[in-house]
């Protein structure tokens, strides 16, 4: 307990006088001074269900860490939610978003030289945000899962967002009416937290526990639970410890660490999403993996042992109570790399010794697996000559192998305008493109399109092809999304033209346009690559130009 604390400074010098006359007026004593300096990292909005139970998570985190010996300081940032922040700008906020969040803190916590952080994650950015802030600061850093909302019930069936999401391409397909619509969507939700389902929230609450920065067995967790305030006290005790131990991000974000969130997530079918995440963790942890690489070569080396709804029937309360994050490492446990650090300061061995799985049929053991065919697929070739990410369900007997003629649209309305007036054939491929984190800028989601296709009838005639990002709740149809590199950076799907035939191979991880290399540098001699969002001012245009590509995590350049 000898450790010298960064947030204290030589008494008497400027930085401790100015400190302490700011602190003393706020009714901070002389003894709390002394402590160690806490940020709750509070990614809070009362924009979003979301995030509705944060503030009341915030007081119970503060009692926790005074009553270990801290003092906390509650640090506010944005607080972008999928549903509610993608309206303006051609959701380009989102993404752009994470960035955002990452600068906030650490304008907040390095700018005060605070000795530590604990940070509530909620909806889809806020998670992979405060991992990136972990590993850029590198000061002891504990991330709590705020927790899942409640699903709720429509016509004596589950009903939550994923299905209002799907069934609104229905409604515009008028396969539903306005006020069946309108039901489902007033008993989807029925409580906080993020979505129900192993969407992109949910996977990255997991990924946080599998990479060793959050408490063992605290995701996934249902939000105002008994075991989500349980988690609450424990991380509040925890982070203190963790500031005397010195115990730092970056000794915990290596490449075993990585490893073992990567086959989680692929044992569990999770989020698309996760890839880009986990490398732009990587990016700002300093730990050099490629994140796209490790995700191609365990593909199909490791087992899938749960299916959570949207890849099958199970529920992610299923999972909770099965054991979650951990009971899956367990099954998982001879293909983790077991000497990994986390937080606790045990190894993943030692966390996962005395582990018993709840239910084999909810999390099966290896023996048993659903399969080994990965449902997160990353395909190359002469349309994405970096990478595009193919999704999948556990047990999936959609077409794998698509060729088409090209059907092009610049914009996601335009493409649901198309589907709309009957413009898209059975048998073609869509190319959705300038949704990508440069023409976006901040990238924006494809998913309403293939919600409309799916309304149409067309889900399982057509493909897709884009440049932009889905929902972690979408699965359905062929789609290769996050096509690298995108069309506003000059890649090949700028000059793809309407009728260009199009090939995807899911099996032997292709994607392919016939166009011929003379006819390719014809077109890039001629046609100026206008795909993309133009006049954009404030965050957007400082996102655009500093944004890296998606394989380097879409992180922001140095």
């Amino acid at each position: 307990m000898s450790r010298q604390l960064r947030s204290n400074f030589e008494r008497g010098s400027s930085p401790w006088t100015m400190r302490r006359t700011q602190w003393r007026a706020m009714g901070i004593s002389e003894e709390d001074m002394e402590k160690p300096k806490i940020a709750i990292v509070n990614s809070s909005s009362d924009l979003a269900i979301c995030f509705h139970h944060l503030d009341g998570i915030v007081s119970k985190m503060k009692d926790a860490i005074r009553a270990a010996g801290g003092l906390p300081f509650e640090i506010r940032t944005a607080a972008p939610s999928d549903f509610i922040t993608s309206a303006g700008h051609k959701g380009g906020y989102i993404l752009a978003a994470r960035d955002l969040i990452v600068n906030d803190i650490e304008v907040a916590v390095e700018g005060a030289l605070l000795d530590g952080m604990v940070c509530l994650a909620s909806c889809d950015k806020t998670a992979p945000a405060h991992l990136m802030a972990a590993g850029r600061l590198n000061i002891p850093t504990l991330i709590v899962a705020c927790g899942y909302q409640p699903s709720g019930q429509f016509c004596g069936h589950p009903c939550d967002i994923e299905d209002v999401f799907l069934q609104a391409g229905h409604y515009r397909a008028g396969n539903l009416t306005l006020s069946e619509l309108r039901e489902m969507s007033d008993t989807a939700v029925r409580g906080p937290g993020v979505c129900p389902g192993m969407g992109t929230a949910n996977s990255m609450h997991m990924v946080c526990e599998a990479l060793g920065m959050a408490l063992p067995g605290s995701t996934p967790v249902l939000a105002n639970s008994d075991k989500m305030w349980s988690v609450v006290e424990e991380a509040g005790q925890r982070i203190v410890e963790m500031v005397w131990e010195n115990i730092l991000p970056r000794d915990i974000l290596t490449r075993d660490a990585f490893e073992n969130a990567i086959k989680m997530i692929l044992s569990v079918s999770g989020s698309i999403n996760t890839v880009k995440h986990l490398q732009a963790v990587a990016v700002e942890a300093t730990c050099d993996v490629d994140v796209y690489g490790m995700f191609q070569e365990f593909a199909g080396k490791v087992p899938l042992l749960t299916a959570v709804r949207p890849n099958g029937d199970r529920t992610i309360e299923e999972l909770e109570q099965a054991g979650g994050t951990r009971a899956v490492m367990k099954q998982l446990q001879q293909f983790m790399q077991l000497a990994a650090k986390t937080i606790t300061g045990q190894t993943v061995g030692e966390v996962l010794r005395d582990i018993q799985v709840e239910d084999e049929e909810v999390i099966r053991p290896v023996g048993r697996a659903f399969g080994w065919r990965p449902t997160i697929v990353l395909i190359k070739g002469s349309l994405a000559p970096s990478y595009g990410i193919v999704k999948l369900a556990v047990e999936d007997d959609r077409v794998t192998q698509f060729t088409g003629p090209a059907v092009v649209y610049e914009s996601r309305e335009e493409a649901i305008a198309g589907v709309d007036k009957g413009e898209i054939k059975p048998g073609a491929v869509v190319v959705l493109r300038g949704l990508g984190p440069k023409g976006t800028p901040g990238m924006g989601t494809a998913s309403a399109l293939i919600f409309a296709l799916d309304g149409a009838g067309l889900g399982d005639k057509v493909a897709v092809v884009t440049d932009g990002q889905l929902s972690g709740l979408v699965n359905r149809g062929l789609v290769v999304g996050e096509i690298s590199p995108e069309a506003a950076e000059g890649g090949p799907l700028a000059f793809v033209r309407n009728g260009d035939v199009i090939s995807i191979d899911v099996e032997s991880r292709e994607v392919n346009f016939q166009v011929t290399e003379a006819e390719l540098l014809e077109r890039q001699a001629h046609m100026a690559v206008e795909t993309g969002a133009r006049g954009e001012r404030g965050w957007l245009a400082i996102y655009r130009n500093l944004v890296s590509p998606l394989p380097e995590g879409a992180t922001l350049k140095r």
